[in-house]
């Protein structure tokens, strides 16, 4: 089996999150190009059925009787050729070897399933007992099913993934085009010092969107397997600079901590995650989550931009410069205000990187005010 296989087979589901990272790390074992997804199109093709577990332990071979024992090495034709016989196949963890075929799995009867034929709620009952994924093989309607802790992911054709692909990937074009409108308006809006709640609700609005309809793209990637390398390039593209965009706006902005209320970046970051799709259109919602109260009133108050954000896009910065000379000056306005002398009384900066921070936020003041007013 080849490295890239073997580097993307699943595990144990653990939680919540650990069970959306084994769904993921199932598809790219199963995703075109790999040798199992080559075996199991084979087994489809062959008008047979088949039920393999992706996986294995002491509770699997307790589970598994009859059959005869392999321990051999996974090829394709090999998968095609056990699933001619009666039972299920086990691989093991790495998906490298075919341990045993010809097995019948006698899960807990008692767990709870709502699939009819017998194939597929085996299938169901063991992936929830066991904690492996199990994928299982129709022969009457023709379909590959991967169950995996409890959830059934049907694997469908690569044309018809590519054409939901492409249409979000247009999607995300337009709301990226739509958030660089927003994000320009900001940086002209913290220069003039004129920015507002509602201001930075958009952006971190717009920001969100991109990030979720980006993490929709990257799921059909990762069940495209080698047909998605196209698109993965094109979603890279697109989304690059987002995530490190998104958090410095929040820490531009998240307001400093009072008695009544106090949320740190992290928190303002998970809050915005938390927001349903619904409560995202709405920017009075957005802006509670970054901290403020979301009443009108407050969606037009004035606030200005602690620095993170334009001085990150001052070349060759590091962060640590970065947060010292926030911490020292405390406020966007008064970095534009600072000369080179000021700039130097800060630990780590010296004449010449002074200069290019100077000159850098100029360039910058200069080219945010043309494209608002040009």
């Amino acid at each position: 089996m080849a490295a890239n296989d073997r580097a993307a087979a699943p595990g144990k589901s653990g939680g919540s999150a650990g069970s959306d990272g084994l769904m993921r790390a199932s598809l790219s074992a199963v995703a075109p190009g790999t040798a199992l997804r080559d075996g199991l199109e084979r087994v489809l093709r062959g008008n047979t059925g088949g039920l393999i577990v992706l996986g294995s332990d002491k509770t699997v071979e307790t589970m598994a009787t009859g059959g005869f024992v392999l321990d051999v090495e996974f090829t394709a034709t090999r998968l095609r050729e056990l699933c001619k016989l009666d039972g299920g196949i086990v691989l093991s963890s790495d998906l490298s070897k075919i341990l045993r075929a010809g097995v019948q799995f006698v899960p807990d009867a008692t767990i709870p399933t709502e699939e009819t034929g017998t194939r597929h709620r085996t299938a169901d009952r063991v992936s929830k007992q066991v904690g492996f994924p199990v994928v299982s093989v129709s022969q009457s309607m023709r379909l590959i099913a991967l169950y995996v802790d409890g959830q059934r992911r049907v694997l469908e054709d690569s044309a018809a993934i590519l054409s939901r692909a492409n249409q979000a990937l247009a999607t995300l074009e337009r709301y990226k085009l739509r958030l660089d409108e927003v994000a320009g308006t900001l940086s002209a809006l913290e220069i003039e010092d004129l920015v507002t709640v509602r201001d930075v609700s958009a952006v971190a609005q717009r920001l969100e969107m991109v990030r979720r309809i980006a993490t929709e793209i990257a799921e059909y990637v990762v069940e495209l397997g080698t047909d998605g390398r196209l698109l993965a390039l094109q979603l890279d593209e697109l989304i690059a600079g987002v995530e490190p965009e998104r958090s410095l706006v929040v820490r531009d902005y998240v307001p400093e901590p009072t008695a009544k209320r106090s949320r740190t970046v992290d928190e303002a970051l998970s809050e915005l995650d938390a927001l349903s799709h619904a409560e995202l259109l709405e920017l009075s919602t957005v802006a509670r989550a970054l901290g403020y109260t979301g009443s009108p009133e407050a969606l037009d108050s004035a606030v200005s931009p602690r620095g993170f954000r334009l001085l990150a896009k001052v070349p060759r910065l590091p962060g640590a410069i970065i947060d010292r000379l926030v911490e020292h000056f405390g406020g966007l306005q008064k970095l534009l205000a600072a000369s080179v002398d000021d700039l130097q009384t800060v630990d780590g900066v010296g004449e010449a990187r002074a200069r290019s921070v100077r000159e850098g936020l100029s360039r910058l003041a200069e080219s945010s005010i043309l494209e608002r007013y040009v």
